[in-house]
């Protein structure tokens, strides 16, 4: 059975999957990962900003992934807040800069930005839920043993 606790781990995973796939290209290979249409947008190349952005996401990698093997309420949501914060605003800031990109490199980037925000967005959501579900009250008390139904 796929419960609220699964679907965050296995969200918290494919995070973390993701910023260690980034990292590694970005560290091994920062200038291949530069003369990607939608990461140079032309500009000028700089190796130390690259390597830096990629050294981030492997912390964040780190975070992520402490979360999703402990499942600590309190790390999962400064995780996923944190994930959240970054990308919302790398988001917001790749706005700026998309008339030096076709459209289909757009789309392409922009779909991209879009999945790391709605997916801590959307996990966070689910732990509020969960959390929120757990503090409520049993709305049909149960009687004790052996008390008297009231008849």
């Amino acid at each position: 059975m796929t419960g609220p606790r699964s679907c965050t781990r296995a969200g918290l995973v494919a995070l973390t999957l993701l910023r260690l796939t980034l990292a590694s290209g970005i560290l091994l290979a920062p200038r291949s990962f530069f003369d990607l249409a939608w990461v140079n947008m032309n500009m000028a190349y700089n190796e130390h900003l690259l390597l830096d952005f990629g050294a981030m996401n492997l912390a964040l990698a780190l975070v992520l992934g402490t979360a999703a093997r402990t499942m600590e309420p309190r790390l999962l949501r400064t995780a996923l807040q944190g994930a959240l914060l970054f990308w919302a605003a790398h988001f917001v800031i790749h706005l700026r800069y998309l008339h030096a990109m076709t459209a289909s490199n757009t789309a392409l980037l922009m779909t991209a930005l879009a999945i790391n925000v709605v997916l801590p967005g959307a996990l966070l959501t689910l732990l509020w839920r969960t959390s929120s579900a757990a503090k409520q009250p049993d709305p049909s008390p149960t009687r004790a043993r052996g008390a008297p139904n009231g008849s």
